[in-house]
């Protein structure tokens, strides 16, 4: 499989990544950070400091920080459907 870079972060597992929210429709979840440790095909939960907090995908644009230390914004609509699923479909731009 292709190294995760920004073109392709939709085709990889976003777990384990570091994110941090940067606009949601919630303002209260603005700036919530930490590391991706699940993701259901509605939501991400992110772990900072033992706090677990489950964010709903389609109302926040993630940052995410790549291996390489490249930042990714990207809108959670982009990241509805189950995780195996998103992986398998055919690309498209974004």
């Amino acid at each position: 499989m292709m190294p995760i870079a920004p073109e392709n972060i939709l085709k990889h597992e976003l777990i384990g990544l570091d994110v941090k929210i940067v606009n949601s429709k919630n303002e209260k979840i603005v700036g919530i950070k930490g590391k991706v440790i699940d993701e259901t095909k509605n939501t991400l939960i992110i772990a900072n400091s033992n706090v677990k907090r489950k964010i709903p995908k389609d109302i926040a644009i993630f940052q995410f920080k790549l291996p390489e230390g490249t930042i990714v914004n990207l809108d959670g609509s982009k990241l509805i459907g189950r995780p195996e699923n998103r992986l398998k479909v055919k690309m498209r731009k974004w």
